[in-house]
Protein backbone atom coordinates (compact mmCIF):
# COMPACT_ATOMS: atom_id res chain seq x y z
CA UNK A 1 0.00 0.00 0.00
CA UNK A 2 1.47 3.35 -1.10
CA UNK A 3 1.62 6.03 1.25
CA UNK A 4 -1.23 8.39 -0.41
CA UNK A 5 -3.12 4.81 0.22
CA UNK A 6 -2.87 4.60 4.28
CA UNK A 7 -5.83 5.27 6.42
CA UNK A 8 -5.51 7.91 9.43
CA UNK A 9 -6.23 6.92 13.10
CA UNK A 10 -6.36 9.55 15.18
CA UNK A 11 -4.83 8.47 18.50
CA UNK A 12 -5.74 10.23 21.91
CA UNK A 13 -3.23 9.08 24.80
CA UNK A 14 -1.98 10.49 28.03
CA UNK A 15 0.80 12.27 28.45
CA UNK A 16 2.39 9.83 31.09
CA UNK A 17 5.48 7.37 30.98
CA UNK A 18 2.99 4.34 30.63
CA UNK A 19 0.87 5.15 27.67
CA UNK A 20 4.65 6.57 25.98
CA UNK A 21 5.97 3.49 26.12
CA UNK A 22 3.04 1.42 24.43
CA UNK A 23 2.92 3.92 21.53
CA UNK A 24 6.19 4.34 20.96
CA UNK A 25 6.54 1.71 17.94
CA UNK A 26 4.01 3.29 16.52
CA UNK A 27 5.76 6.97 17.05
CA UNK A 28 8.83 5.78 15.81
CA UNK A 29 6.97 3.34 13.19
CA UNK A 30 8.92 0.16 14.01
CA UNK A 31 7.17 -2.15 13.41
CA UNK A 32 5.03 -2.66 9.98
CA UNK A 33 1.82 -0.41 9.99
CA UNK A 34 -0.60 -2.41 8.33
CA UNK A 35 -1.48 0.70 6.12
CA UNK A 36 -2.18 2.82 8.91
CA UNK A 37 -0.64 6.29 9.26
CA UNK A 38 -1.31 7.56 12.95
CA UNK A 39 -1.97 10.48 13.93
CA UNK A 40 -1.11 11.53 17.94
CA UNK A 41 -3.52 13.74 20.17
CA UNK A 42 -1.77 13.80 23.58
CA UNK A 43 -4.21 15.14 26.18
CA UNK A 44 -4.65 14.18 29.65
CA UNK A 45 -7.43 11.22 30.60
CA UNK A 46 -10.13 13.48 31.67
CA UNK A 47 -9.98 15.87 28.83
CA UNK A 48 -10.13 12.46 26.66
CA UNK A 49 -13.00 10.73 28.11
CA UNK A 50 -14.65 14.55 27.65
CA UNK A 51 -13.47 14.69 24.19
CA UNK A 52 -15.15 11.01 23.67
CA UNK A 53 -18.35 11.46 25.24
CA UNK A 54 -19.35 14.66 23.40
CA UNK A 55 -18.73 13.77 20.27
CA UNK A 56 -16.67 10.58 19.42
CA UNK A 57 -14.52 12.61 17.21
CA UNK A 58 -10.83 10.05 17.70
CA UNK A 59 -10.79 6.58 16.04
CA UNK A 60 -8.64 5.65 18.42
CA UNK A 61 -8.41 6.84 22.11
CA UNK A 62 -7.40 6.30 25.80
CA UNK A 63 -10.58 6.58 28.31
CA UNK A 64 -11.01 5.52 32.07
CA UNK A 65 -12.98 2.41 32.73
CA UNK A 66 -15.62 4.80 34.23
CA UNK A 67 -16.33 7.10 30.70
CA UNK A 68 -16.44 3.88 29.14
CA UNK A 69 -19.67 2.89 30.85
CA UNK A 70 -21.10 5.98 28.59
CA UNK A 71 -19.17 5.35 25.12
CA UNK A 72 -20.08 1.37 24.85
CA UNK A 73 -22.46 2.10 21.96
CA UNK A 74 -19.57 4.02 20.29
CA UNK A 75 -16.04 2.28 21.34
CA UNK A 76 -15.42 -1.19 21.56
CA UNK A 77 -12.39 -2.22 23.89
CA UNK A 78 -9.14 -3.12 22.69
CA UNK A 79 -7.97 -6.47 24.67
CA UNK A 80 -4.34 -4.93 23.96
CA UNK A 81 -3.57 -1.35 25.84
CA UNK A 82 -5.68 -1.14 29.08
CA UNK A 83 -4.31 -0.09 32.35
CA UNK A 84 -4.78 -2.30 35.09
CA UNK A 85 -3.54 -2.40 39.18
CA UNK A 86 -3.51 -5.66 40.32
CA UNK A 87 -3.60 -5.44 43.90
CA UNK A 88 -2.60 -2.08 43.65
CA UNK A 89 -4.03 1.58 41.81
CA UNK A 90 -5.03 4.53 42.49
CA UNK A 91 -3.96 6.03 46.20
CA UNK A 92 -5.93 8.54 48.57
CA UNK A 93 -2.83 10.44 50.47
CA UNK A 94 -2.51 13.34 53.01
CA UNK A 95 -0.47 15.30 54.39
CA UNK A 96 2.65 13.35 56.60
CA UNK A 97 1.97 15.83 59.49
CA UNK A 98 -1.78 15.22 59.88
CA UNK A 99 -1.27 12.88 62.49
CA UNK A 100 -4.98 11.84 63.02
CA UNK A 101 -3.47 8.35 64.15
CA UNK A 102 -4.68 6.64 60.90
CA UNK A 103 -2.38 7.44 58.40
CA UNK A 104 -0.23 5.43 56.96
CA UNK A 105 -0.92 1.91 57.21
CA UNK A 106 -3.61 -0.07 55.18
CA UNK A 107 -6.33 -1.11 56.99
CA UNK A 108 -6.55 1.86 59.65
CA UNK A 109 -7.97 3.49 57.65
CA UNK A 110 -11.76 3.70 57.56
CA UNK A 111 -14.58 4.63 54.78
CA UNK A 112 -16.11 6.93 57.56
CA UNK A 113 -13.01 8.36 58.27
CA UNK A 114 -13.64 10.72 54.70
CA UNK A 115 -17.30 11.76 56.39
CA UNK A 116 -17.19 15.38 55.68
CA UNK A 117 -13.79 15.44 54.20
CA UNK A 118 -12.47 17.11 50.96
CA UNK A 119 -11.02 14.70 48.31
CA UNK A 120 -8.67 15.86 45.93
CA UNK A 121 -10.81 14.17 42.46
CA UNK A 122 -8.36 14.21 38.88
CA UNK A 123 -11.72 13.80 37.37
CA UNK A 124 -15.44 13.24 37.07
CA UNK A 125 -15.06 10.18 35.12
CA UNK A 126 -11.75 8.62 36.24
CA UNK A 127 -11.90 5.04 37.53
CA UNK A 128 -10.49 6.46 40.55
CA UNK A 129 -13.36 8.52 41.36
CA UNK A 130 -15.56 5.44 40.52
CA UNK A 131 -13.45 3.30 42.71
CA UNK A 132 -13.37 6.00 45.47
CA UNK A 133 -17.26 6.04 45.53
CA UNK A 134 -17.89 2.40 46.00
CA UNK A 135 -15.57 2.88 49.07
CA UNK A 136 -17.12 5.63 50.49
CA UNK A 137 -19.89 8.00 49.58
CA UNK A 138 -19.75 10.71 51.98
CA UNK A 139 -16.93 13.08 50.86
CA UNK A 140 -17.35 16.17 49.09
CA UNK A 141 -15.39 15.53 45.77
CA UNK A 142 -13.35 18.57 44.73
CA UNK A 143 -12.35 18.56 40.91
CA UNK A 144 -8.70 19.06 40.65
CA UNK A 145 -6.18 18.08 37.48
CA UNK A 146 -4.31 15.03 38.64
CA UNK A 147 -1.12 17.46 38.22
CA UNK A 148 -2.33 19.70 40.67
CA UNK A 149 -3.51 17.27 43.34
CA UNK A 150 -0.52 17.04 45.68
CA UNK A 151 -0.14 20.92 45.64
CA UNK A 152 -3.88 20.89 46.83
CA UNK A 153 -3.31 19.34 49.03
CA UNK A 154 -0.01 20.66 50.76
CA UNK A 155 -1.62 24.09 50.71
CA UNK A 156 -5.18 22.45 53.12
CA UNK A 157 -7.28 23.01 49.79
CA UNK A 158 -8.31 19.35 50.52
CA UNK A 159 -7.87 17.16 53.02
CA UNK A 160 -7.27 14.32 50.73
CA UNK A 161 -6.22 13.78 47.64
CA UNK A 162 -6.95 10.90 45.20
CA UNK A 163 -3.33 10.00 43.22
CA UNK A 164 -3.04 8.60 39.67
CA UNK A 165 -0.69 8.31 37.18
CA UNK A 166 3.31 8.44 38.50
CA UNK A 167 2.23 10.35 41.29
CA UNK A 168 1.53 6.69 42.85
CA UNK A 169 4.57 5.99 43.40
CA UNK A 170 6.64 9.32 44.09
CA UNK A 171 3.93 10.41 47.20
CA UNK A 172 6.14 9.55 49.60
CA UNK A 173 9.77 11.92 48.43
CA UNK A 174 7.13 14.85 48.10
CA UNK A 175 5.83 14.29 51.79
CA UNK A 176 2.71 12.82 52.19
CA UNK A 177 1.61 9.51 53.19
CA UNK A 178 -0.39 6.77 51.35
CA UNK A 179 -3.61 6.09 53.56
CA UNK A 180 -5.77 3.84 51.50
CA UNK A 181 -4.83 2.22 48.02
CA UNK A 182 -7.97 1.49 46.07
CA UNK A 183 -6.27 -1.22 43.86
CA UNK A 184 -5.58 -3.33 47.00
CA UNK A 185 -9.07 -2.78 49.04
CA UNK A 186 -10.76 -3.70 45.57
CA UNK A 187 -8.68 -7.06 45.31
CA UNK A 188 -8.97 -7.64 48.88
CA UNK A 189 -13.11 -7.57 48.00
CA UNK A 190 -12.79 -9.59 45.23
CA UNK A 191 -9.63 -11.14 44.41
CA UNK A 192 -9.71 -9.66 40.87
CA UNK A 193 -7.59 -6.33 39.26
CA UNK A 194 -8.81 -3.38 39.24
CA UNK A 195 -9.33 -2.30 35.20
CA UNK A 196 -8.22 1.28 35.04
CA UNK A 197 -8.01 2.27 31.48
CA UNK A 198 -8.57 1.01 28.62
CA UNK A 199 -7.91 1.69 24.85
CA UNK A 200 -11.01 1.70 22.63
CA UNK A 201 -11.82 2.21 18.74
CA UNK A 202 -14.95 3.61 17.01
CA UNK A 203 -17.56 0.48 16.11
CA UNK A 204 -18.61 2.78 12.71
CA UNK A 205 -14.76 1.95 11.52
CA UNK A 206 -15.85 -1.14 9.93
CA UNK A 207 -14.84 -4.55 11.39
CA UNK A 208 -11.98 -5.41 9.27
CA UNK A 209 -10.06 -1.92 10.50
CA UNK A 210 -10.96 -2.24 14.00
CA UNK A 211 -9.61 -6.05 13.62
CA UNK A 212 -6.26 -4.90 11.63
CA UNK A 213 -6.02 -1.96 14.30
CA UNK A 214 -5.94 -3.90 17.22
CA UNK A 215 -3.75 -6.07 16.44
CA UNK A 216 -1.23 -3.56 14.74
CA UNK A 217 -1.78 -1.94 18.63
CA UNK A 218 -0.69 -5.35 20.25
CA UNK A 219 2.27 -5.34 18.28
CA UNK A 220 3.13 -1.90 19.19
CA UNK A 221 2.79 -2.80 22.98
CA UNK A 222 5.03 -6.48 22.50
CA UNK A 223 7.77 -4.10 20.66
CA UNK A 224 8.00 -1.74 23.37
CA UNK A 225 8.59 -4.95 25.46
CA UNK A 226 10.89 -6.34 23.74
CA UNK A 227 12.87 -3.53 23.28
CA UNK A 228 12.51 -1.91 27.01
CA UNK A 229 15.59 0.83 26.93
CA UNK A 230 14.58 2.56 24.08
CA UNK A 231 10.96 2.14 24.78
CA UNK A 232 11.78 3.73 28.88
CA UNK A 233 14.37 6.37 27.23
CA UNK A 234 11.14 8.12 24.96
CA UNK A 235 8.63 7.54 27.83
CA UNK A 236 10.21 9.15 30.35
CA UNK A 237 10.51 12.52 28.37
CA UNK A 238 6.74 12.38 29.41
CA UNK A 239 7.44 11.43 33.27
CA UNK A 240 7.53 15.55 34.62
CA UNK A 241 11.01 14.89 35.77
CA UNK A 242 10.23 11.64 37.19
CA UNK A 243 13.86 9.71 37.97
CA UNK A 244 14.64 6.71 35.56
CA UNK A 245 14.20 3.93 37.87
CA UNK A 246 10.65 5.21 38.97
CA UNK A 247 9.93 5.44 35.54
CA UNK A 248 10.77 1.66 35.01
CA UNK A 249 9.20 0.90 38.04
CA UNK A 250 6.12 2.62 36.77
CA UNK A 251 5.97 1.61 33.45
CA UNK A 252 5.96 -2.18 34.66
CA UNK A 253 3.15 -1.19 37.46
CA UNK A 254 0.72 -0.77 34.03
CA UNK A 255 2.31 -1.98 30.88
CA UNK A 256 2.73 -5.61 31.63
CA UNK A 257 1.01 -8.91 30.43
CA UNK A 258 -2.57 -7.67 31.18
CA UNK A 259 -1.44 -4.56 28.70
CA UNK A 260 -0.84 -7.64 26.00
CA UNK A 261 -4.26 -9.29 26.49
CA UNK A 262 -7.17 -8.32 28.74
CA UNK A 263 -7.53 -11.60 30.05
CA UNK A 264 -10.62 -13.63 31.82
CA UNK A 265 -9.58 -12.01 35.46
CA UNK A 266 -9.23 -8.62 34.14
CA UNK A 267 -12.38 -8.83 32.16
CA UNK A 268 -14.35 -10.03 35.06
CA UNK A 269 -13.02 -7.07 37.40
CA UNK A 270 -14.02 -4.93 34.54
CA UNK A 271 -17.66 -6.23 34.50
CA UNK A 272 -17.84 -6.30 38.44
CA UNK A 273 -16.53 -2.51 38.80
CA UNK A 274 -19.17 -1.50 36.19
CA UNK A 275 -21.97 -3.95 37.53
CA UNK A 276 -21.20 -2.06 41.37
CA UNK A 277 -21.48 1.51 40.06
CA UNK A 278 -24.60 0.49 38.32
CA UNK A 279 -26.14 -1.16 41.95
CA UNK A 280 -25.08 1.94 43.72
CA UNK A 281 -26.71 4.34 41.62
CA UNK A 282 -23.18 5.83 40.09
CA UNK A 283 -23.50 4.88 36.41
CA UNK A 284 -27.11 4.96 34.54
CA UNK A 285 -27.55 1.54 32.70
CA UNK A 286 -25.86 -1.89 32.96
CA UNK A 287 -22.67 -2.23 30.25
CA UNK A 288 -21.95 -5.24 28.00
CA UNK A 289 -18.54 -4.90 27.49
CA UNK A 290 -17.53 -5.61 23.56
CA UNK A 291 -13.64 -6.90 23.41
CA UNK A 292 -11.42 -6.71 19.82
Amino acid sequence: MTTTETQLIRVGHSPDPDDAFMFYALAKEKVPMRGFRVEHVIEDIESLNQRALKNAELEVTAVSCHAYAYLADQYVVMRAGSSVGDNYGPILVTKAEQGDGQTGRQGEFKPESLKGKKVGIPGKLTTAYLALQLYASDFEPVFIPFDQIFDAVAQGQVDYGLVIHEGQITFNEKGFVKVVDLGQWWYDRHGLPLPLGLDVIRRDLGDATVRSFAALFKDSIEYALANRQPALEYAIEYGRGIKADLNDQFVGMYVNHHTVDFDARCQEGLRRLLTEGFEKGILPKKVDVDFV
